[in-house]
Parts: C-alpha cells; structure tokens; sequence
C-alpha cells in the first residue's frame, strides 16, 4: 500500500483485490479509510452492530406483544414471566415487555437528541470564541466556565419536577448544561486552526466570520465533533436514567428505562424480573455505543495503534 499525493492511499500495482473487497491500484478516499480502520476493530464492530440490534427492538419489538405500555390486565398483577407476558408484569399490571420496548424508545430519542444538540452548540460556541479572540472570546469563555461551576444536576432535577416530568422538558434542560465541556475542546482545538493558510486567505478576501467558522473551520473539526456525538448518547442515557431513578426525569404514565429501573429497585426481592429488564436494556445500550465511540476514535486519529495505517 502506498500514499498518493492529495491525502489519498493507494493500493499496489498488482491489479489484485486488496482485502475489504477494494482493488488493488484503486485510491481510497476518507470514507474508505476510515472505515476500513474501524472494522479492523472487532469489539468496535460487535458494538454497531449491538447498538442496531437495540435500535430495531426498540422500533420493531411492540408487533410482538398485545399489549402497550398503558395497558392493565388486572388478571396478572405481579406475574412472571410466561408465554403471554414475556418479561412478566409489574404491580399494576402493566406488561413489562411492553414497557422495555417503550422506554427503550424514550431513551434513545432523549439521548440522541440531547447528544446531537450539544454537539452542535459546541461546535459553533467553541468555534466562534476562538475564531472572535479578544474580548468576544473571552466573554464567551467567562459564561462556559460558570456555566461548569454551577450544579447542574440540582438545577436538572428541580426544573424537570416543576414541568412534571416531560420528556421534552427534560430535552431542553440536558441540553442547556450538557455542552460546555465539549465547547471549550472545540475551543481549544480552534485556536490552532484560525492561523492556519486557508483562513487567513479567506479573511483576505472578505469572507464573513460566520461564513468562516460554518465553512472552513468546523468541517476541520468533525472527527472530533463525530466521537464527542457518541460519547455523548452513553453520557445523556445515564443522566436521564439517573434523573427518572431518583424521581426527577419522565413521569408516569410516561415509560423511560429509568422509571422503570426505579420501580423494579423497590421490588427487587419479590419481583426480580422488574429490574433486569431495564438494567440489561441499559447496560447493552452504554456499552454498545462506548465500543462504537472507541471505535471511531481509534479510525479517525492516525496515531493510534489500533487504528492507525491503512
């Protein structure tokens, strides 16, 4: 395998067909690239493709069962699991299976939410203060380093408790304390970025700051902002979790896989089928896109062992 010139690699000369069912003699592009340095990392891999096996339960998996998550059957209050109630029922009859199927939902459009909108406030945030400099940069630094002093998770749960626990709520409130960090790394990154050629010559020719740091500036930084992405879903889904827990997140009649690692907690001992469920949706869900985040880490940053080269 050799390099080419424009950032390209290139396979040898052989007209062979190189292994990842590319051609021998054919430049790969990025996209190739990295993908093909993530799938040499097998826990990556089974990551993605558990995280998708979650994805289509999540979509898929109320066509197998009659039941919602609402529904009562006053017949099996507390059952075990059986044929009819795959996960089993909890103390008001609610069929639990149901209730995993749904919860799980609930998760992931909150972490992926909160997680996609972090990432992109602090992109522009990141970007612009270090783009601005001067007494815009350090104004913008000022309001990200108070906003990480304050205690978040006090504000969380009383903001969520007052709007009843909806789900959107809790969207907004994760996402107005979950950026900071990520925006002063973008922060950091960027100010080794705004001296380089292209932005200098873009100055020159009169090009907008806003044009400037949307254009040449955050492209620059997206396999950072693609793992920040990420890691940000295992961080949303175990604060969400933490917060419907103890009380403060999604409320009833409303399902998250939280809510549901709380009641199954009280009846661990009487009920033990009320706690696994959501513990092992969680547990997979985490794990799963921690080895996919590890994964993406490791295929866009050359210097890595695992994967680094072609």
């Amino acid at each position: 395998m050799t390099s080419a010139p424009g950032g390209r690699a290139q396979a040898d000369d052989s007209g062979l067909a190189a292994p990842g069912g590319l051609v021998r003699g054919q430049p790969l592009n990025r996209g190739q690239l990295y993908f093909r340095r993530f799938r040499r990392n097998r826990a990556a891999v089974a990551g993605l493709g558990l995280f998708g096996a979650l994805v289509v339960f999540a979509l898929v998996g109320g066509w197998f069962t009659s039941y919602s998550y609402s529904d009562v059957d006053f017949a099996s209050l507390s059952a075990e699991p059986s044929p009819e109630h795959l996960f089993g029922t909890n103390g008001a009859g609610n069929d639990t299976y149901a209730q995993a199927v749904h919860g799980l939902q609930r998760s992931l459009i909150i972490a992926i939410s909160v997680s996609l909108l972090t990432t992109v406030i602090s992109a522009l945030v990141g970007a612009a203060a270090a783009y601005l400099g001067g007494l815009a940069e350090r104004a913008i630094l000022g309001v990200v380093h108070f906003l990480l002093v304050v205690p978040a998770f006090l504000i969380l749960a009383l903001v969520s408790q007052s709007a009843g626990g909806d789900w959107r709520v809790l969207i907004v409130v994760l996402t107005a304390f979950g950026w900071m960090f990520n925006a002063r790394v973008v922060w950091s990154l960027t100010t080794s970025l705004r001296e380089r050629e292209y932005v200098r010559a873009a100055q020159f020719m009169g090009v907008r700051p806003a044009r400037i740091i949307a254009r040449h500036l955050i492209p620059n930084l997206g396999s950072l902002l693609i793992v920040t992405f990420t890691l940000g879903v295992v961080g949303t889904v175990q604060s969400e979790t933490a917060l419907s827990f103890v009380g403060f997140g999604v409320h009833p009649p409303d399902v998250s896989l939280g809510t549901m690692l709380g009641d199954g907690a009280t009846a661990i001992s009487s009920a033990p089928w009320l706690f696994v469920a959501p513990a092992a949706l969680v547990t997979l869900l985490t794990v799963s896109m921690a080895l996919v985040g590890d994964g993406l880490r490791d295929a866009l940053d050359p210097t890595s062992r695992v994967g680094g080269g072609r």
